[in-house]
């Protein structure tokens, strides 16, 4: 099969070529790759800062959409020909990929493989860190960083649907307008604004905080938590070392906490997988929540795809179709 190739050159090179096809084990399905997403993680392993996790495969992508061309021997309530998409800790840049049929997310008629594919990663991040980590409630206060990239657009759709009020930075006030278009309640453009003079303003303090940036946004996150209040960490953009008030923690006994996605088990995965189904999935099925696609490249354009991304461009996912 063809697969994007990161050639060990300069700049990192990628290319199209002849790779092994999978082989699926028992529990697994193989699956004919019609489109996958980018995400950061991607830009991260093909400068060689993320490695794959232990066993998985080293060609990037870490979701897909396509049919199902074959089922392992213990597979059941699936068929060959089945639209389905998953998250994958790897290999969705490819024509096929083997896929534990646990992990599979049904695709619905009336969506496009390019929709079904930027689904996975995003909103499964989002969900487990906002829903399953940071146990956001009904009627808490949030605020969502990076509110135009894929996991924001995600996230705050989610809150808003679960009945939380929203706050949200991004880097533009056309990136701004479309966060109040999924259901932002407040909006910063950080370009422009203190995000914590604006969120003090209008909410207060805030219960939650998705956070990717780190360092630079660490103590105003923290001076903006109330009582009991909870940032969960889910990258380091701006730099990792920080220095913490261990009293101001103690006095508002707030947590901190450090997630990852791509290197939990399969289990954890379907675990998370199956509690999202549960909580918002008839709300995508109806479009009361949906993926935002910021733009779509054929598999030939990826150095482009990959350049829009590294250059913070998009609101919400690009999509690459492969077939």
């Amino acid at each position: 099969m063809k697969a994007i190739v990161v050639q060990q050159t300069e700049g990192n090179p990628l290319v199209w070529a002849d790779v092994p096809a999978p082989k699926i084990a028992a529990d697994e399905v193989l699956v004919d790759v019609f489109a996958t997403a980018l995400n950061r993680a991607d830009l991260m392993q093909r400068a060689g800062n993320y490695p794959p996790p232990p066993g998985a495969s080293d060609i990037l992508g870490l979701e897909m959409a396509g049919r199902i061309a074959a089922l392992g021997s213990d597979v059941s309530g699936w068929q060959v020909g089945d639209r389905v998409c998953a998250l994958l800790p790897g290999g969705g840049y490819a024509e096929q990929v083997a896929v534990p049929a646990d992990l599979l997310i049904p695709v619905p008629d009336d969506w496009t493989f390019a929709q079904a594919a930027a689904v996975p990663e995003v909103f499964l991040t989002a969900y487990v860190n906002l829903f399953m980590e940071a146990e956001l409630q009904r009627g808490e206060k949030v605020l969502i960083h990076g509110g135009a990239s894929g996991v924001g657009t995600a996230a705050i759709q989610l809150a808003h649907h679960a009945g939380c009020a929203v706050a949200t930075t991004a880097g533009s006030d056309e990136k701004t307008a479309f966060c109040r278009e999924l259901g932002a309640d407040v909006t910063i453009n950080y370009r422009q604004d203190d995000f914590l003079a604006v969120v003090r303003e209008k909410f207060d303090g805030v219960d939650v905080i998705l956070d990717m940036v780190g360092a630079n946004y660490f103590e105003r996150n923290l001076q903006l938590l109330n009582t009991r209040g909870r940032i969960v960490f889910i990258a380091a953009m701006s730099g990792a070392h920080v220095e913490v008030n261990l009293w101001l923690l103690l006095r508002r006994r707030l947590k901190l906490i450090g997630s990852v996605l791509r290197a939990r088990s399969v289990a954890e995965k379907i675990a998370i997988k199956n509690a999202f189904m549960a909580q918002f999935w008839d709300a995508m099925q109806h479009g009361e929540i949906r993926p935002v696609i910021d733009s779509i490249f054929p598999i030939s354009r990826v150095e482009e795809a990959h350049q829009r991304m590294a250059e913070n461009k998009n609101i919400g996912k690009i999509v690459l179709k492969v077939r």
